[in-house]
């Protein structure tokens, strides 16, 4: 399998950031924001559409008033891209970490950045003490529920391809303890020894 030189490059060159950095801004106070879906997991086409993912925090009026607070936000678009942005209040977003929730995970180590914060280097570090044995619970599940989508009718290459990718990615998670979410990546085989010639 021939991988891309450069991953990350080639989806930058089918997105513009700056573009999608506004869209990110027009919620409030985003903390990060990183591309998901078939973007990130290497099986984009160029009508793919662009899902956005991130953490934004709210306002201290909202979070210590009597009103129940909206936790997330969800804002779609079609024009420039077939993009849906889904961002989850910091709160949220730490609790679902801690709940072996391998798609925040994706989202929160995604090497496909549209804005950063400190805050966001920060919530990395944590992460990292979040990638833990249980959270292959979560890809297993995930993959069940793909692979019976495969039995309904209308099933496509593409559903597989996600089934693959979630296997793949919980079971290298499980052995080295990183996220890698790319099935290009993550179907390549590792590097070996050199082969000896006679």
């Amino acid at each position: 399998m021939v991988l891309p030189d450069d991953p990350v490059s080639e989806v930058w060159s089918l997105l513009d950031r700056e573009f999608l950095a506004d869209v990110v801004r027009r919620s409030p106070r985003p903390v990060f924001a990183t591309v998901s879906g078939a973007h990130l997991y290497g099986f984009a086409s160029l009508d793919s559409d662009v899902d956005l993912r991130g953490a934004f925090v709210l306002d201290v009026r909202e979070t210590l008033g009597l009103r129940p607070v909206e936790e997330t936000i969800t804002l779609s678009e079609k024009g420039r891209y077939d993009l849906d942005w889904v961002a989850h209040d910091i709160r949220k977003f730490a609790r679902m970490l801690v709940s072996h929730n391998g798609y925040v995970l994706e989202q929160l180590f995604s090497p496909l950045v549209v804005v950063s914060t400190a805050a966001f280097e920060e919530l990395r570090e944590l992460g990292r003490g979040c990638v833990t044995r249980p959270t292959v619970r979560h890809y297993q599940g995930f993959a069940r529920g793909r692979r019976e989508r495969l039995h309904e009718p209308g099933a496509t290459v593409k559903h597989l391809l996600y089934a693959y990718r979630v296997l793949l990615t919980g079971i290298h998670l499980m052995r080295t303890g990183e996220v890698e979410a790319n099935v290009l990546r993550l179907a390549s085989p590792p590097p070996g020894p050199p082969s000896r010639t006679s």
